[in-house]
């Protein structure tokens, strides 16, 4: 059976983080699908201006966390500090977790974890700036390119690229993780 990803992501993600996971995965031959608040165009952020635009493949209330083997959340600044407000994004996140299945985030797209309430007890690592963010939420923060806790991966930013997409293939080969807890 074919693996399945969201990717969840709104306007202002960091470009690189959702096209760098998205082809290396559809180069292992999973199907990855952009999933965003609504189904229009969603535009990237390019370092530091706007980039290019993407088509959303669903809108979030078109599918659910059972559609899916795993969920990558892309960071930049302005994508996590939208989706954190909207309760059906929590509950989505929230469900890869009850179900056990991989969720990787890199950059700020932990802010997304936080507000989910799914990061304490975890060892994670993030952008620096949200370091104490992390910490005051209950994880373990650790300056690494690449930190996997059970099916939790996460990385600092877009130089861990390279490292960030070879262990979530990794960890969406391994399938569900009996110890992933909401």
């Amino acid at each position: 059976m074919k693996k399945r990803i969201a990717i969840l992501a709104t306007n202002g993600f960091e470009e690189s983080e959702l096209k760098s996971p998205k082809e290396a995965m559809e180069k292992e031959g999973f199907q990855v699908d952009i999933v965003s608040l609504k189904k229009e165009k969603i535009k990237s952020w390019d370092v530091d201006d706007w980039g290019k635009e993407y088509d959303v493949d669903y809108a979030l209330q078109d599918v659910t966390a059972k559609d899916y083997n795993a969920l990558v959340l892309p960071g930049g600044v302005i994508n996590p500090d939208q989706l954190r407000r909207h309760d059906d994004v929590l509950i989505f996140v929230r469900d890869f977790f009850k179900q056990s299945k991989p969720v990787a985030a890199i950059c700020h797209a932990a802010w997304t974890l936080i507000s989910a309430d799914v990061v304490e007890g975890r060892t994670m690592t993030s952008f620096k700036s949200i370091k104490k963010d992390l910490e005051n939420a209950g994880a373990l923060w650790v300056d690494e390119p690449v930190v996997v806790d059970e099916a939790l991966v996460t990385s600092r930013n877009p130089d861990d690229l390279d490292a960030f997409n070879a262990k979530v293939i990794e960890e969406i080969k391994e399938g569900k993780h009996d110890l992933q807890h909401a």
